[in-house]
């Protein structure tokens, strides 16, 4: 059986480097986040038309959204 955890979006964006480098901004601060909608590149043709979403736990989300905050992120 799944279990199904809610989600929070924290961003929508084309630009693979910024969510590589906020995933790393979350996880240094303990923060496990997930980037949803990157198969859909294979789809497109990697043109970047459709964003990708960085997510996490709904449990996690105001200390998530706090540290993107204080890099300038959110």
């Amino acid at each position: 059986m799944t279990r199904s955890i809610p989600l929070q979006v924290l961003v929508r964006t084309n630009d693979p480097v910024r969510l590589s480098f906020l995933v790393a901004l979350l996880r240094d601060a303990g923060i496990e986040a997930e980037i949803l909608d990157t198969q859909i590149s294979g789809v497109e043709g990697s043109i970047g038309a459709f964003p990708r979403r960085l997510v996490v736990a709904d449990d996690n989300a105001s200390r998530a959204l706090r540290v993107l905050r204080e890099a300038g992120e959110a």
